[in-house]
């Protein structure tokens, strides 16, 4: 049975919004073409970054095979069971992490990315890593 975790609908919406947030404040505050061009630049990068949420909502997906990840904008790449080093949620940072280890990559995922509490998640691929091995 596949399980997929994807980003939640809220995400992207809400960097749309700050988006069109900053930039209106730029025109309503008179700021100059500098001001401007910061506004616009923020939109523009919060726009990119949300419709990316859009295009690959599914950021980690896993069955009895393997895992399937995001990579980039929305390239998927599929890692088989024996290529899956560790998986592990790192809590030693400001926010927790999931990490996928193949040994040469690190793929690392945010709850904004898998929508659903990182632990379980975690939990969930250990239990299909093992059954696989």
């Amino acid at each position: 049975m596949a399980e997929a975790w994807r980003v939640p609908v809220k995400v992207p919406v809400a960097k749309l919004a700050v988006g069109v947030i900053l930039f209106a404040a730029a025109v309503l505050i008179g700021a100059d073409t500098a001001g401007l061009a910061v506004g616009s630049a923020a939109m523009f990068g919060l726009t990119v970054w949300a419709i990316r949420d859009l295009v690959a909502p599914v950021r980690l997906a896993a069955d009895a095979d393997g895992v399937t990840v995001v990579t980039g904008f929305g390239r998927r790449r599929r890692l088989a069971w024996p290529e899956v080093v560790r998986v592990r949620v790192d809590a030693r940072r400001r926010s927790r992490m999931l990490e996928v280890d193949t040994g040469e990559t690190l793929y690392v995922f945010s709850v904004y990315d898998v929508g659903t509490d990182l632990d379980a998640v975690a939990a969930r691929l250990e239990s299909l890593r093992a059954a696989a091995t």
